[in-house]
């Protein structure tokens, strides 16, 4: 599928319905939710800097890009950047750096607005608002039709006010972005109340533990699910039970559960 089909089907996903986006961290997990049916991917960025032996957020520009066009280039469907806080401040430097992300081949992009200081977690306001402005235009430059989701991160740091979570998404979609995230929605109550607040435009919501449904996001209206990290922390949980059943007890009863040779290695036979 060519590059800007690829924008054109994740912006018709984005029209109505609900339809789930899982995080794929690497071309082997991309390939198998492909398999699996999912339409559309998106990057982690803690999910890859994991499988490179680094925290979240350890991973320079130029590896993500590089990452980013990896997975692009590797499925048919298509794939949304975690492109955390644009890997810059300024404004101008968001603008060129999501320039370079719209060689990628990706048909969509996210930017955060926290800052990485704990005492201070996001950014002002009319800054962050400026942020994603730089995102638009850059991507309205560009002429390849990402869709820009614009995440305002309280929730996940320290500062959970609805009511200025929902000031800030409201300003961004008015900036110009497409979809509207806030990680760390947990309730219904405050997830009804962010679609509500941003209808039409459509929101994502992040399921990192069991506390929804497919089915009860979307009855709420929510018309984007992600996974973010938690298929990354899935597979490592496997990964650490076992190793450490053989590091401390000396015992492999954990290699039981392992998929079989056979299924993975067939998976990538037919890729």
């Amino acid at each position: 599928m060519a590059e800007g089909d690829r924008c054109r089907v994740f912006r018709r996903l984005h029209e109505s319905g609900c339809f789930v986006i899982p995080n794929p961290w690497d071309v082997g997990s991309a390939r198998l939710l492909v398999q699996l049916g999912f339409r559309a991917l998106a990057t982690t960025s803690a999910g890859f800097a994991w499988s490179i032996g680094r925290p979240d957020n350890g991973v320079s520009l130029e590896e993500v890009l590089a990452h980013v066009r990896s997975i692009a280039h590797s499925v048919e469907v298509p794939v949304n950047a975690d492109f955390e806080g644009g890997f810059a401040t300024e404004p101008a430097a968001v603008h060129a750096n999501v320039t370079a992300a719209t060689t990628t081949g990706i048909a969509g992009l996210s930017i955060e607005d926290c800052t990485g200081d704990a005492s201070h977690p996001l950014f002002e306001f009319t800054l962050a608002v400026e942020r994603i402005q730089a995102a638009r235009r850059a991507i309205d430059d560009s002429g390849t039709g990402i869709l820009l989701t614009g995440r305002s991160e309280g929730f996940r740091f320290g500062r959970p006010d609805l009511a200025d979570t929902i000031r800030r998404l409201t300003a961004y979609a008015e900036a110009g972005a497409d979809c509207l995230y806030a990680p760390g929605l947990h309730t219904r109550a405050d997830i009804v109340a962010v679609v509500n607040a941003l209808a039409p435009k459509p929101v994502n919501v992040l399921v990192g533990s069991d506390f929804t449904t497919v089915a009860e996001l979307a009855a709420a209206g929510v018309r984007r699910i992600s996974v973010g990290g938690a298929l990354a922390r899935a597979a490592w949980a496997g990964f650490l039970k076992t190793a450490k059943e053989i590091a401390e007890r000396g015992t492999f009863t954990g290699l039981a559960d392992a998929v079989p040779f056979a299924d993975i290695n067939g998976r990538f036979a037919s890729e």
